[in-house]
């Protein structure tokens, strides 16, 4: 084991990447003597391919379990919802080995990973890492399930391709602020779940890398999917990167190649979509720490990351005021992305798809004025049309604090929110949060995540289904297979 770890070391430390220039050249020239530094996509998947079930350590298990049981538990709440059913029944039409959640019967890899993706990600609920850009990582965890399931990988593969995920997406999102671009941070999950369904697959470190070379290419997402009025795409764009990725690692594991080097090329990702950036691979997580997956937040409530604090303090603005008649106007300060994304566009405050209304901080923060929480049922059409409701948040504003915009991120997933309540007699009433229940700052215990899971599944599925499932993926680390889990999903 000592041998072994030396070596990974020792590899780990070929795999810093130095700055990448506009122009997409490494920056600096490799010294005198010294080979120049291979492509990050060979980085990355000599990284992959070395990654083990022991570098990840006690701790990292069981945020990974913690956040699998998460993941499903928001697919299983979405089953009913109109676009996952229609995901749901496109991959049906394929049969195949892949189990599909919902269903009792099975699809190819590709499209099972596209249509429980689809159920993970629908509601807004599942998990979030908030980096340069924001992402939501369980969006990988079906794409993992899917693979391990064809090819009969043990449960500490899997546990292990997962960690994999959340560390490629994550680590990225640090790096890449690809939203001044106008791109969408789903093409994270394209390198993330490539390498992930690889490693799964036995792949070696050459075919990785083609992996993320073809994942990458043709498939970067624009950010239109979050602009304006939002559609059904909202919660099912990272879906399709999953799908896609899964075929670009069946492809690469067939012998075909792609376009290289994916990243630094003259028409590669840093010069299109990325911009400068430095990922320094050797700073990955290893040897039972530094996994991004412990920076991951899970969400206390079904709606955009950069709400979530803001519901926690309209609450407790509205628990102080009691009367909200008494209010004259409100100011949401939020960050700027929290702007961009919630805030800055007119349909915001005249929502008319849920999609919409899970994206808007106006309606987020008056919905939870008036009924002291944000649940599923805050989405029905009678919610977000109510006329009382839109002529309250007509006084309501949002603007970014460049203040909090500083302090977004980092190890606790800080996603700060000040909203100030102004009243009729003049006085004032601020509350400001920066972490809500169940952030990486505040994580939630293993009995407060299962009782997000209960109330997911309650509609579904039987108690004693859910005790089973719970039972099971507590206990995963252990398990001699996962055939008990993927039955439980069918």
């Amino acid at each position: 084991m000592l041998q072994r770890r030396q070596a990974m070391t020792m590899a780990a430390a070929s795999l810093a990447l130095p700055l990448l220039s506009g122009r997409g050249r490494a920056q600096p020239a490799a010294p005198s003597g010294q080979s120049p530094p291979a492509p990050l996509a060979e980085r990355l998947a000599a990284y992959a391919h070395g990654l083990r079930y022991e570098d990840l350590g006690a701790a990292t298990v069981e945020r990974i379990k913690t956040h699998l049981l998460d993941g499903i538990g928001c697919a299983i709440a979405a089953l009913e919802e109109r676009a996952v059913g229609i995901c749901r029944n496109v991959a049906l039409a394929v049969p195949g080995p892949a189990s599909i959640i919902g269903s009792t019967r099975g699809s190819s890899v590709e499209l099972a990973a596209f249509a429980n993706a689809a159920a993970v990600r629908f509601l807004d609920f599942n998990d979030t890492y908030v980096g340069k850009v924001a992402v939501h990582p369980s969006d990988d965890i079906p794409a993992c399930l899917a693979v391990a399931e064809s090819v009969g990988a043990d449960p500490r593969a899997l546990l292990t391709a997962i960690a994999l995920a959340y560390e490629v997406n994550c680590r990225l999102a640090d790096a890449f602020d690809i939203s001044r671009r106008g791109w969408d941070p789903t093409v994270f999950a394209l390198p993330a779940v490539a390498l992930a369904a690889g490693k799964l697959m036995g792949l070696a470190p050459d075919r990785l890398a083609q992996a993320v070379n073809l994942a990458l290419n043709d498939h970067i997402p624009m950010a239109q999917t979050r602009v304006g009025a939002l559609s059904d795409w909202k919660g099912v764009s990272v879906a399709e990167a999953g799908r896609n990725a899964v075929f670009a690692a069946q492809l690469a594991g067939a012998g075909l190649t792609g376009p290289a080097p994916i990243f630094e090329g003259g028409s590669g990702f840093v010069r299109q979509v990325g911009g400068p950036a430095e990922v320094d691979v050797a700073g990955f997580g290893g040897h039972g720490d530094g996994f991004r997956i412990m920076h991951a937040s899970i969400k206390p409530y079904p709606a955009v990351i950069y709400s979530q604090t803001a519901i926690v303090a309209a609450i407790a603005v509205a628990e102080e005021v009691k009367d909200l008649g008494r209010i004259a106007e409100i100011e949401i300060a939020t960050t700027r992305r929290g702007l961009q994304r919630a805030g800055s566009e007119p349909e915001k405050w005249a929502p008319r798809t849920r999609e919409t209304a899970d994206h808007s901080l106006p309606y987020l923060s008056a919905r939870a004025m008036f009924d002291r929480d944000i649940t599923a049922a805050s989405f029905a059409p009678a919610k977000f049309t109510d006329p009382a409701l839109l002529a309250f948040m007509r006084g309501i504003t949002v603007v970014e604090d460049p203040a909090l915009t500083a302090r977004i991120g980092g190890p606790g997933g800080a996603v700060p929110t000040r909203i100030t309540a102004t009243l009729k007699d003049g006085g004032r009433v601020v509350r400001e949060v920066d972490f809500a229940p169940g952030f990486a700052g505040r994580p939630m215990t293993r009995d407060e995540v299962a009782r997000k899971f209960r109330g997911n599944v309650a509609a579904q599925w039987p108690r004693e289904r859910a005790e089973r499932f719970l039972a099971t993926v507590w206990g995963l680390d252990t398990a001699a297979d996962t055939k008990a889990l993927t039955a439980l999903l069918r």
